[in-house]
Formats: C-alpha cells, structure tokens, sequence
C-alpha cells in the first residue's frame, strides 16, 4: 500500500508557512523597513485580502459542502473538483499568497510581497507533492483526468 494513501503529511505546512512568513515579514519590516508608498497601495490590500478571504471560505464550504477534511495534514475522502476547486487544484494555497500580498500592501510593508511567492514555492515543495502522491494513490485515474483539465495555480 501507498504511504501516501492514508494521510498526505504529518505536520499542517500550509497554515504553520502562512503565519511564519507573515510574522517574517513583520520582523524584517522592524530590522529593515521596507516601505511600500504608491498611491492606493492600501486600497489594493484590502481588495486582494478580500478577494483572497473569499476563495478561502468558498473553498472551505466546498470542502465542508463534500464532506471531506480541509486540514492538510489529513487524508481526502472525496476528490473535490467543483466550485474554486475546478479552476484551480491549490485554491486555498493560492488564496494564502495572495492573503500575504494584500496585507503588505495594507501595512505599507514591501516584506510581505517577497515572501508571498516564497509561500507558494515552500507549500509546492512541503505539501502539494505529497497531497498530489496522496490524491494519486487514493483516487487514481480519476485524480489523474482531474489534473488534465485543471491547472496547480490558476
């Protein structure tokens, strides 16, 4: 049997990279600030962190709505290719980074927009591999013909 097939990863990277790259950002901006000063600069934070919360809570409704777990550390027991999730495979991961960006922009905080993409490439390399290992071993052809229509980001 796959390791895969029961539980993708033991440790929730996701959340844990989220609030470890936001607090980076606010200990960077102490040692070293900087700013990011353009007009509507704060308009377009909070527009992304709105956007950004959105995906988020209609990702986990659809995740709630199909009766499968939203924490990353555990096994699917559905394969959910409707709502966000038929336009992008990591709707809640994208959601993350684009959360990062918007809160630079509100605090004026330049840290933010650098370790946002930085969040993306550490979620590929510590969850998404193995969620898509785990996906594969569980669902097979099906996640397979998923992956065909659907792309990783967006």
């Amino acid at each position: 049997m796959n390791a895969y097939r029961e539980s993708p990863n033991l440790i929730p990277w996701p959340p844990l990279l989220l609030a470890g790259f936001a607090l980076a950002a606010i200990i960077l901006d102490f040692i070293a600030p900087w700013p990011l000063e353009f007009n509507g600069i704060q308009t377009l934070g909070a527009l992304l962190i709105v956007v950004a919360l959105g995906i988020d809570l209609w990702a986990m409704r659809t995740l709630h709505d199909s009766q499968t777990t939203i924490l990353p550390n555990r096994g699917s027991s559905h394969l959910v290719a409707h709502g966000p999730f038929a336009y992008s495979r990591n709707p809640i991961y994208l959601a993350n980074m684009l959360l990062l960006a918007g809160i630079g922009c509100l605090l004026m905080n330049a840290w933010f927009l650098l370790l946002a993409p930085i969040d993306g490439i550490m979620t590929y390399f510590l969850a998404i591999r193995r969620e898509e290992s785990h996906l594969l071993a569980k669902f097979g052809y099906q996640f397979e013909d998923y992956c065909r229509r659907v792309r990783r980001w967006i």
